[in-house]
């Protein structure tokens, strides 16, 4: 059993720097706009409606604050790690240099989950988002192919009981009628109703189609789109603060309670539920941690990676901040109900706060700034993932095709193929709610996991140079571990069950296939560490000569 804790020499690393395949073409700046690119979306586009209603109220503002609180330890752990050790597999090849093979697997594993399941997540909400600028030129997709099944089935129930019982509105029983006239329309198979989600599907596609061009071309399409989406949100801040009705604020934490959902039920409110906001919309801060990933094609990437991973989490907590107390001044928290008057608010809630306060036009500008925006969270989320398979992959703990890099794009096309395929096929059939919770688990348990192996790090290897040092460690890692195993216990208990089943089924793996054809259990690193090695300090020396 001890070799399962093996860990992957410094060596190994130097060797594998000199002879990766991938080309190095992210300056500082690039590698910034690619943590704002992953980050500013999710939280602003996807999860300030979610957060609002399901956990927080108004108080999702100091969601933020204690998410970004949280995220500024695990921010500077990654910091010092990628100063180290500038290699594409993030928080895995820190952990696998560092504590041992089992730990680092179950940490790749972990990132697996939060990497595609924050990519589903992402594109359920552009779809969201299409489908409501479609509708602002009159065009409109049929309800069965934008709707996945689970949620086609529970709004269905919810209506059909809500009709029964005619206690709401005229306006509100017109809304959930459509519902089930929508429903009823579906086109059906051996008795069972059909529903996809067709334009989630589409954009990862799509996405992968980018992304197969080449690193360098991605980069400078996430640039303009950085560039497009943070002009949007200072947009919405700045338009937002003439139609907040203080009212909407009123109270700020409202009293605890209970949320039921065709007999689910979860507390929701009180100051549970602004720390459970903390958890729900953490996956939204992903950004930084897709910054490490592509350390593998950093020009001078023990340098440029600290800086972006820090600058780039400053600046998007504080935009985080002020577009959720602008939302939910404008609009009223339980008004972001998906099965209430607003069903699709949950999914595009920036966008509908404006046309509920009556300025159509601000909606148009924003639900075109966020359905070209999220095509970039999208982009650097799989482009992570991949960088994360691929890492693994050469040190042989999963199937040698995600390791092969094709020489002309200098990227994985194999392995961005098969990701691609799975991603479309899950996000077009599961709903938004679980899929971003169980990507708030992985997001967490990376972190904490980061937060100890540096530490770990510095005590068994202090001698090891490094460009960035986080002050106070001991300090820095302890509050970093402790607010993000909280937060995990704070995540929603379907969240917790699914996520830790998945760990369980990681274990399983390890054991039955990537133990038994690891590099490193069988004495070997692999071709892409027979080169001849030099010290890892010099790297960035050599790059910058190759130039």
């Amino acid at each position: 059993m001890s070799k399962i804790w093996v860990k992957k020499p410094m060596s190994a690393y130097e060797a594998d720097i000199q002879k990766s395949q991938l080309k190095r073409v992210l300056g500082k700046w690039s590698l910034t706009a690619i943590g704002i690119g992953a980050i500013i979306g999710g939280g602003i586009f996807v999860l300030t409606g979610t957060g609002a209603y399901y956990n927080a109220g108004p108080a999702l503002a100091l969601s933020f604050v204690i998410a970004g609180i949280a995220c500024v330890f695990a921010a500077l752990c990654y910091a010092e790690f990628a100063s180290i050790l500038p290699v594409e597999g993030s928080a895995y090849a820190y952990a696998y240099g560092t504590v041992g093979e089992i730990f680092a697997w179950i940490i790749g594993w972990g990132l697996i989950l939060e990497y595609a399941m924050g990519s589903m997540t992402v594109a359920v909400s552009w779809s969201g988002y299409f489908a409501k600028l479609l509708k602002m030129f009159g065009l409109h997709l049929p309800y069965w192919m934008t709707t996945d099944p689970g949620t086609a089935n529970k709004a269905f129930g919810e209506a059909t009981k809500q009709l029964a019982e005619g206690t709401l509105p005229a306006d509100k029983l017109l809304g959930f009628q459509e519902t089930i006239n929508n429903f009823n329309a579906a086109p059906e198979l051996f008795d069972f109703k059909l529903f996809l989600n067709l334009p989630a599907l589409v954009i990862v596609l799509f996405v992968i189609w980018i992304l197969l061009r080449g690193t360098k071309g991605a980069a400078k399409a996430n640039n303009f789109i950085v560039i497009l989406k943070v002009s949007a949100i200072i947009f919405v801040i700045i338009a937002g603060l003439f139609f907040i009705d203080t009212a909407n604020w009123t109270p700020f934490i409202p009293e605890a309670t209970t949320i039921t959902e065709n007999g689910v039920s979860h507390k929701a409110y009180g100051i549970a539920g602004v720390v459970a906001g903390a958890s729900a919309i953490f996956f939204a801060y992903v950004g930084f941690d897709a910054v490490s990933t592509q350390a593998g094609e950093a020009i001078n990437p023990k340098k440029d990676v600290p800086f972006a991973i820090i600058t780039s989490l400053i600046i998007c907590t504080v935009l985080y901040i002020l577009v959720s107390l602008v939302l939910t001044g404008m609009m009223h928290y339980t008004d972001f109900n998906p099965l209430g008057k607003y069903p699709d608010a949950i999914k595009a809630p920036v966008a509908y706060a404006f046309d509920i306060a009556g300025q159509a036009w601000a909606g148009y500008i924003i639900t075109i700034a966020a359905t070209i925006g999220l095509i970039s969270v999208l982009m650097v989320m799989i482009m992570g993932q991949s960088r994360i398979f691929l890492g693994m992959s050469k040190d042989g703990l999963i199937p040698s095709t995600f390791a092969k890099v094709d020489p002309t794009s200098g990227v994985p096309r194999k392995n961005l193929m098969i990701l691609g395929s799975v991603i479309a096929i899950i996000a077009s059939l599961t709903p938004i709610n679980d899929l971003a919770h169980m990507t708030s688990f992985g997001t967490l348990f990376a972190f904490t996991m980061v937060c100890v192996a540096v530490w770990v790090l510095r005590v068994k290897e202090p001698n090891l140079v490094r460009s960035f040092r986080v002050p106070a460690l001991p300090l820095i890692a302890c509050l970093g571990i402790t607010i993000n195993v909280y937060l995990i216990f704070n995540l929603s208990k379907e969240a917790q069950m699914y996520s830790f089943g998945w760990l369980i089924i990681g274990f399983i793996i390890y054991f039955l296939y990537s133990k038994k054809h690891s590099k490193l259990q069988n004495g070997g690193y692999g071709e892409t560490f027979k080169a001849e090695q030099e010290p890892l300090q010099d790297v960035d020396i050599d790059i910058d000569n190759k130039k």
